[in-house]
């Protein structure tokens, strides 16, 4: 048999399931979901039924699976079932449109779509328009439902056997997909190798987050997300810890309540969270039992040092800033347990390399704004089906994470807001990230966004939108107060020219501010002085 061309097998599935149980440690707890505990060994047995079901509708490499599910063992059976025998799972957003589903299913050609029973009754209507599409599992959540023409997860999994060898793949094969948040166009296809989830593993959790077999993890961040799916599975996965589930949507209360009761070691938020959990403790006046906890991890956006500050006043944890993105998968800049700076993003990951560039591609010097690129292995292997975009977007090693960003002389970086959420009022740059968190700091407001507009002489200008603490009044008084404590607090150019109240911001699922939505928004109205 001629064997050119084929190196050393890995395959991702086997890597963070098998050699947990293949290490002793098959009745350690991998999961807490509920008031269950699913053990390393049953967590084998049960993706190996996946791999079989899928295998039995004659699945093969390459071939992909739309995962719509929430954070439930069923999607880490589905996630690492597919690719034990080598086809491609794509986790996607549970909180969409039927129409996006119809987009990600067509977009990604997927041949087999996993559900949970809720979703796809809100996307039925729409299954004549699947193009590729050749099989529904469904997982039931009830008794009742239109069950017709779908096949039953459930009895899939009973049928099938528990017994499965990995399907060779070596570790620059494909092992799953992300899309993108798409919040300039439609959301893009991130293509992941099977070596992608290792790499931020050891470089990341390892050397960051000193993680080890003793932790528990929990992440609000959904599993369909990059942020989640490592911090919420292949991390404690990885070295044979356990992770808690979270099937609702993570409000305050409920947060806060499975850490009092799961009593996780590690927890991954998102900065619009922590925000949230202070104002929902400040208010209430109860304090959680929050001691399991030894390390909180923020990502999603540049973290207020504010609710740094709160947090570790309220509760004495500290709070572990960084930015990661969905084509690097996980971290690459982050503060140290030992070495936290408020208001930065920390510095660059060990296995990672930073530099930040002008227009022309050229290094600039420490603080200096400039573009934020990325070098490290757990990058993307480029964008489905979207060859320009791939090419603006992955620069030979290098990844353009779209961020501006400087570094100061001790080696901290500074986020300063997406390169096309700049401001450029009287000739200089402003960040929209330095002035809302200014406006946070103001005893009166919960949530702040700056955007730039233009005025009547088609110059930019700093807008910011306002939501309000319960009770508080939107008066022309408090917008003057809010635009003098700017002045007073950072240099007077940077003060907002138009505030306008809100009662909310939009936001992305993960708690990302959708700045361009503001953007869109004709009424430059507001308190303008």
């Amino acid at each position: 048999m001629d064997l050119r061309g084929i190196g050393t097998p890995y395959n991702a599935s086997s890597r963070f399931i098998d050699d947990n149980v293949k290490n002793g440690m098959g009745d350690r707890v991998a999961i807490y979901y509920q008031d269950q505990q699913i053990t390393y060994r049953q967590l084998q047995e049960r993706v190996n039924r996946v791999g079989n079901m899928l295998t039995e509708l004659d699945l093969k490499m390459e071939n992909r699976v739309l995962l719509v599910c929430h954070d439930t063992p069923e999607f880490v059976y589905s996630f690492f079932g597919a690719i034990k025998l080598g086809a491609v799972p794509i986790p996607v957003n549970t909180m969409m449109k039927p129409s996006d589903y119809e987009y990600y299913l067509n977009n990604s050609r997927a041949r087999v779509l996993i559900i949970h029973q809720g979703l796809w009754e809100n996307i039925i209507h729409l299954k004549d328009r699947f193009i590729y599409l050749e099989y529904v599992i469904v997982i039931p959540e009830s008794d009742q439902g239109n069950f017709a023409g779908v096949l039953n997860f459930c009895d899939m999994m009973e049928n099938a056997g528990n017994m499965l060898d990995s399907c060779y793949t070596q570790s620059d094969d494909s092992a799953f997909w992300l899309f993108s948040s798409g919040s300039t166009g439609e959301p893009k296809g991130v293509i992941h190798l099977q070596h992608d989830m290792e790499y931020a593993l050891d470089h990341y959790a390892k050397n960051i987050l000193k993680i080890s077999k003793n932790d528990i993890c929990f992440s609000a961040s959904k599993l369909f997300f990059a942020y989640g799916l490592g911090g919420g599975m292949y991390f404690p996965f990885g070295v044979g810890a356990a992770t808690v589930l979270l099937p609702d949507r993570p409000f305050p209360e409920v947060v806060l309540q499975v850490i009092e009761k799961c009593r996780p070691t590690i927890f991954f938020g998102v900065p619009t969270l922590y925000g949230n959990l202070i104002d929902f403790t400040e208010k209430n006046g109860k304090l959680y039992d929050l001691s399991s906890l030894r390390i909180c991890v923020s990502a999603g956006e540049a973290l207020p040092a504010a609710f740094l500050r709160k947090w570790k006043k309220i509760y004495n944890l500290d709070i572990l800033d960084g930015i990661g993105s969905t084509e690097a998968l996980h971290i690459y800049l982050s503060n140290r347990i030992d070495d936290i700076r408020g208001g930065s993003s920390g510095k660059v990951v060990p296995g990672y390399e930073a530099r930040i560039v002008n227009e022309e591609g050229e290094d600039l010097p420490p603080n200096e704004v400039g573009d934020l690129l990325i070098r490290g292995d757990s990058i993307a292997q480029g964008y489905w089906n979207l060859h320009e975009q791939t090419k603006q977007k992955f620069l030979g090693e290098w990844l353009n994470t779209g961020d501006k960003y400087y570094m100061d002389e001790d080696g901290y970086y500074w986020y300063c807001g997406r390169s096309d959420d700049m401001i450029k009022t009287g000739g200089i740059w402003v960040s929209p990230i330095e002035i809302e968190n200014c406006l946070l700091r103001h005893e009166t407001v919960l949530e702040a966004a700056v955007v730039g507009v233009t005025d009547e002489n088609e110059l930019s200008l700093p807008k910011a939108y306002i939501v309000l603490k319960e009770g508080v009044q939107p008066t022309e008084d408090l917008a003057c107060e809010l635009k003098t404590f700017v002045k007073e607090n950072l240099a007077r150019y940077k003060y907002p020219r138009i505030i306008k109240f809100t009662d909310n911001l939009p936001k992305t699922t993960t708690g990302k501010i959708q700045r361009f939505k503001l953007k869109l928004d004709n009424d430059n109205q507001g308190n303008k002085l």
